[in-house]
């Protein structure tokens, strides 16, 4: 049954695209995370795409070039627009993640979004993940597009 239930899962994961593991010796944890309903997958889509002038896309995005510490405090609290990507605005705002997930899963999941739809670099650590959460504990709002421009 166990292997039926893993089986399954693999399936699952190979029809929405994320196997593609960008490590194939380690399992990819970040596309666990990804995937997982109610997260990043509901609304940028199993493929990065996002829903076009609704959702913004992750798939060639010049957001996921910027320094990881941005991409860090847009999933930690969240981020409203207007923003730009790739030429189209948005205006949806993304909650932040910060009481669902924990540094180790925002790590994984930057990494697999990064490896799978953007740059290849320095691997996002849950400490940096956990000093970012902490000099940013007191803050109640959402990012702001204006406010991470570089």
């Amino acid at each position: 049954m166990r292997h039926l239930s893993l089986c399954s899962s693999l399936l699952l994961l190979g029809i929405t695209g994320l196997a593609q593991a960008a490590d194939p010796v380690v399992p990819n944890k970040g596309a666990l995370v990804y995937a997982r309903p109610g997260s990043c997958v509901t609304c940028h889509q199993a493929n990065g795409a996002g829903l076009q002038g609704v959702f913004p896309p992750l798939a060639g995005s010049e957001w996921l070039n910027r320094d990881s510490s941005v991409l860090i405090k847009i999933v930690l609290h969240g981020l409203q627009g207007p923003i730009a990507v790739r030429g189209q605005n948005y205006t949806t705002a993304m909650p932040g993640m910060a009481t669902s997930l924990k540094d180790d899963e925002i790590a994984d999941v930057l990494n697999f979004v990064q490896t799978t739809w953007g740059k290849v670099g320095e691997p996002v650590t849950a400490a940096a993940v956990a000093k970012i959460r902490a000099a940013e504990a007191s803050r109640t709002t959402m990012w702001t597009g204006k406010e991470l421009r570089p």
